[in-house]
């Protein structure tokens, strides 16, 4: 079944003692505001580009700060299977998404969103 999917977010995982600091300099350094998300409180972030990148800093409940990227999918499974099969391995879900691994280990998220189509994502058959 056809879906769709794209880099979405640049994600900035910060340990709680340290993530205050990582998004006043982030705010800093790209001169936005990065609100605090209602529904997610444990992020902050905004849009960096017109066709909507964006960049968050996600407060982390353990683990080393890193950063790491949100592809955004129509079809959660069916993307993560796609990048199965170039090479990623599932870690672990995370309610809605997966968190996964690239084939050099590094962690990246696959997010579901309804909003991407032919104008604005990467359409896979």
């Amino acid at each position: 079944m056809a879906h769709y999917s794209r880099i979405s977010q640049i994600v900035i995982d910060a340990p709680p003692e340290s993530h205050d600091a990582e998004t006043a300099f982030w705010s800093g350094a790209i001169g936005r505001d990065l609100p605090v998300f209602q529904r997610f409180p444990d992020f902050s972030g905004t849009k960096l580009t017109p066709d909507g990148l964006g960049l968050l800093v996600q407060r982390l409940g353990d683990g080393a700060a890193r950063v790491h990227l949100d592809i955004h999918a129509t079809d959660v499974e069916a993307e993560v299977a796609r990048l199965e099969a170039l090479g990623a391995r599932r870690v672990r879900p995370s309610g809605p998404w997966w968190i996964m691994q690239d084939p050099a280990g590094l962690l990246f998220c696959v997010v579901p969103d309804d909003d991407l189509d032919d104008t604005n994502a990467q359409r896979w058959e």
